[in-house]
């Protein structure tokens, strides 16, 4: 593709190297404590999340350099390799039980999360359906509707783990792309109809996600168990103030809110440098949505525009349900916060999603 290359977006560089510094720092602050008590080594998770950090970057700077449209010619036999991925986490002594859920293939701390490599593996593969059927998108049965089975294939693969924070963002994702690729709305009216059942259908039949729903209502109802996260979340959110606790002198993580530095990690952030300091990443998260919808509308083809979108979408669907949980405006759904919140699988995705739209911003029209 003769296309005249330019320096990529800087801004979104500078803006996710920001966000990962800040992640960096609240890692280690929220997890010193637990992670002496546990491994007796203050350093334990935020020397994993640097080594994390380093492959991330690694590989974000070397995507930043490999022509987008090449996901295109690869997207099938990447999709097919993370479907067979997501078959052998389900394998017992192939795929690792943790908090009652098989989603890692690896040892240790050193293992990764197949669903999370999917989600960017399923943006790749709708970008090249979706510019390549752009005249079928307002047929159901022969745009939306090939499209979908093999989304909610996926989602049903990942069902089965159970991880259905990850299927949601993948879903969610999937579902802006379909629509911004033209799909008439009264597909996705009955579409929701069905998907509201079939939510509900989910949450009957596991008796902890009705525990969710009902703690997400009322969390004081049970505040020992099923509301306990939510309120400690709460607990830390409210002290925070505007200008917070200070670095490191966050209350909550002397093993009240558990784990602190996964899902809730915003929390603590918000604890110890208060609302001013949660502002400030969220306006960053802010920039990135900005920063990926003008390339997105820049990209000089179908493919580069979906490509750029679904990738933006991914992140800001993550960061409102992470936050909205976090603050109690959603369920608890196991979310990690991008490029903040502990974890190998989740942070390297992140980092090679932001290497792909830095691609796609050395091609964008002026």
């Amino acid at each position: 593709m003769p296309l005249k290359k330019s320096t990529p977006d800087f801004i979104l560089i500078m803006v996710t190297l920001t966000l990962l510094a800040i992640g960096l720092i609240m890692v280690y602050s929220a997890s010193a404590v637990w992670a002496d008590y546990k491994f007796e080594d203050s350093f334990f998770f935020a020397k994993r999340q640097v080594l994390f950090a380093g492959v991330g970057l690694v590989a974000m700077f070397f995507i930043m350099n490999v022509e987008y449209w090449t996901w295109r010619s690869w997207a099938k036999i990447i999709i097919i390799i993370c479907f067979v991925l997501l078959v052998l986490v389900l394998i017992p002594g192939i795929g690792v039980l943790r908090n009652g859920s098989r989603s890692w293939i690896g040892v240790g701390a050193f293992s990764i999360q197949p669903s999370e490599f999917m989600k960017l593996a399923m943006i790749a593969f709708l970008s090249k359906y979706l510019s390549e059927n752009q005249k079928y998108i307002t047929s159901f049965r022969k745009g939306v509707l090939p499209a979908l089975l093999l989304v909610f294939s996926a989602f049903g693969m990942i069902m089965l783990q159970p991880d259905l924070g990850t299927g949601t963002v993948m879903v969610g994702t999937s579902v802006v792309m379909i629509f911004i690729a033209g799909a008439r709305v009264m597909h996705f009216v009955g579409l929701g109809m069905i998907g509201l059942v079939g939510f509900i259908g989910l949450v009957i039949s596991a008796p902890y996600r009705i525990a969710r729903i009902t703690s997400f209502l009322d969390p004081w109802q049970d505040p020992l168990n099923s509301g306990f996260q939510i309120i400690q979340s709460l607990y830390a959110i409210g002290p925070g103030g505007l200008f917070g606790l200070g670095l490191g002198q966050s209350r909550q993580k002397f093993f009240y809110l558990p784990e602190p530095q996964n899902d809730f990690i915003f929390a603590i952030l918000a604890e110890e440098l208060g609302f001013i300091g949660g502002t400030l990443v969220l306006l960053l998260f802010s920039l990135i949505l900005w920063r990926g919808i003008r390339i997105a509308l820049g990209a000089p083809d179908l493919f580069g525009t979906f490509l750029a979108l679904g990738i933006v979408s991914m992140i800001a669907i993550q960061v409102m349900i992470n936050v909205g949980v976090v603050t109690g405006l959603m369920p608890v759904t196991g979310i990690t916060l991008p490029f903040l919140s502990y974890g190998g699988s989740s942070l390297t995705l992140m980092l090679m999603a932001v290497g792909v739209l830095l691609n796609i911003s050395r091609y964008t029209r002026q």
